[in-house]
């Protein structure tokens, strides 16, 4: 690679704006600064220095400033669109087009046309994922391509500097002595600067006092925070780090825990408790009628034994038994099962007669399970009734006359049936919901009838199963990110360069990274009790005499 060797011999890298070795400005641009640019003392940074081959390129797009803000903010935006509607997660719906089907029916055209884009799964999408992985890419190419030069250069640091070097700092100093003793200044000096917590390097008749340098990488310790917590947030997409579902379970019913492998959940009681003083007049308004003390499912949990095949239900062992209550989770093996909601009354089974409409004679009941209906209900060797189509949730007819149903849950149960009988052995064809009944064979009038008996009910709990082993590295990441900004804000990074001329005169040199009324007020202390000559600020006075506009060589 080639090199820039400066007058002192020292060779540095290409694109280096001031000499590691010496401190002389290297470039054009820096030999025509008043005051030399020390973001990152000079040392030479890939991105502004190399564009010629596709790795250069890609480097330094990432490497840009203005592209991790505008991939920050891209993502801040593209994650908002995802809190316009609920995810897919919080939607009780199970398939797609259940799915489908609820943002179009509570959201209309917009929350078709939402769900259709994607949006309602937004956060386990590819382009999101990829998203955040450009963004992570362009944090950790950001911080090589600055804070190695940034270290190198503080770690090799000389104490002995050109006088262009010294010249070209904000804050400067240069004349006699005030007291006629300088062989005791570099002493004084020293010592003032050590009460002050500076660290101190002499070489010969020079002097480097340095304090704060740990707070130069307090914006890269924000990147490895970050890094760290974007780290955490991809990896929910692996299989085993990270479940956030739900599940509904009636009571007396026993199922599979959704992302807990091998695990199963009995639901043995759901008890609902509410207060027994009267709603206020404010919550009356909102339409509640009776205020909630307490809302908990009885539960055992099992494990399915070693040899059982995934879904055998009849090999399980107990677990724990367990109370299920708002914000008293069942936890186990790293997961947290938390009651979310309930559902009070569900239709379980509707039970029908099966009538002779003209004298009002039964021949028989049917109890139908609405969660598990048969094909076929025998009530003797010559009557039956066939269930031929069952709609868990009646939603009217289609543009065919077909019936139809909205989710597979029986909220609105509407069936066909074909009941044969002795007197009609080839059957009659009813169609059955609530409050509607629709005859025909294609033969006339039905002499037969199902007549609406009865109904049972059940109560459900909606339960939430969270796991996640990310945790850990989302704390850490986001503990060294606060570190590292705690770091950057309130430390800084403080210089001072001394030295004795060899006509009896002494120069100082001061910078800091930020802070400049707090340096001040240090070399302030320190001119006074060393008898130093009265710095000045060149970038508050452009126009003092001491400053030399001609470059030093």
């Amino acid at each position: 690679m080639e090199k820039i060797v400066c007058t002192c011999g020292h060779e540095n890298a290409v694109g280096t704006k001031i000499c590691g070795n010496c401190g002389r400005p290297l470039t054009e641009e820096a030999k025509s600064q008043k005051v030399l640019d020390m973001k990152y003392d000079g040392s030479a940074i890939r991105s502004k220095t190399y564009n010629k081959s596709i790795v250069d390129k890609i480097w330094n797009f990432f490497s840009s400033v203005k592209v991790g803000v505008s991939l920050i903010i891209i993502t801040l935006v593209v994650s908002s669109f995802g809190t316009i509607f609920p995810q897919e997660f919080y939607v009780t719906a199970g398939t797609d087009a259940e799915r489908a089907l609820y943002y179009q029916t509570n959201y209309g055209s917009i929350g078709t046309l939402y769900y259709n884009l994607g949006l309602a799964d937004l956060y386990s999408t590819w382009w999101f994922q990829a998203l955040v992985g450009m963004l992570g890419i362009s944090i950790i190419v950001a911080s090589i391509d600055r804070g190695l030069p940034l270290h190198k250069s503080l770690k090799n640091q000389r104490v002995k500097r050109h006088e262009s070097f010294m010249r070209r700092q904000r804050i400067i100093a240069e004349g006699a002595i005030t007291k006629e003793d300088t062989s005791k200044t570099l002493d004084k000096v020293e010592e003032k600067l050590k009460k002050l917590n500076y660290k101190v390097r002499r070489d010969g008749t020079a002097l480097l006092a340095e304090k704060g340098r740990f707070a130069r990488y307090g914006p890269y310790i924000n990147h490895l925070g970050l890094i760290t917590f974007l780290v955490g947030v991809m990896l929910h997409q692996l299989p085993g780090m990270y479940v956030d579902d739900s599940m509904w379970i009636r009571e007396g019913e026993t199922r599979a825990i959704p992302g807990m492998n091998g695990y199963f959940l009995e639901n043995k009681q759901f008890i609902f408790e509410t207060h027994d003083n009267d709603p206020t007049t404010a919550q009356i308004q909102q339409g509640v009628n009776a205020v909630a003390k307490n809302y908990q499912t009885d539960v055992v949990l099992y494990k399915q034994s070693e040899d059982a095949l995934p879904g055998q239900t009849d090999q399980l062992e107990i677990v724990k038994e367990y109370s299920i209550r708002v914000n008293h989770p069942l936890e186990h093996d790293g997961f947290a099962l938390y009651q979310m909601d309930f559902r009070l009354n569900e239709l379980k089974a509707m039970t029908f007669s099966l009538t002779n409409k003209e004298t009002g004679a039964s021949l028989g009941d049917v109890t139908i399970d609405l969660r598990n209906p048969k094909k076929e209900y025998v009530i003797d060797e010559q009557t039956k009734v066939i269930l031929v189509n069952y709609f868990p949730d009646f939603t009217g007819f289609n543009d065919k006359g077909e019936p139809q149903t909205a989710t597979p849950n029986p909220n609105n149960p509407a069936f066909i049936f074909n009941m044969i009988t002795p007197d009609t052995p080839e059957g009659e064809i009813s169609f059955v919901a609530i409050q509607q009944t629709v005859e025909g064979s294609g033969t006339g009038e039905n002499l037969y009838k199902m007549s609406f008996k009865g109904v049972d009910t059940i109560n459900m709990s909606g339960l939430t199963i969270r796991m996640d082993k990310t945790i850990p590295l989302l704390v850490v990441g986001a503990f060294i990110f606060l570190l590292g900004l705690t770091i950057g804000s309130y430390w800084n990074h403080r210089r001072v360069w001394v030295e004795l001329l060899s006509d009896g005169n002494i120069r100082l040199a001061a910078h800091t990274n930020k802070n400049w009324f707090g340096i001040k007020k240090e070399i302030n202390v320190l001119t006074e009790y060393a008898h130093l000559p009265q710095y000045i600020d060149q970038l508050d006075d452009e126009d003092d005499e001491k400053i030399k506009k001609e470059t030093i060589e």
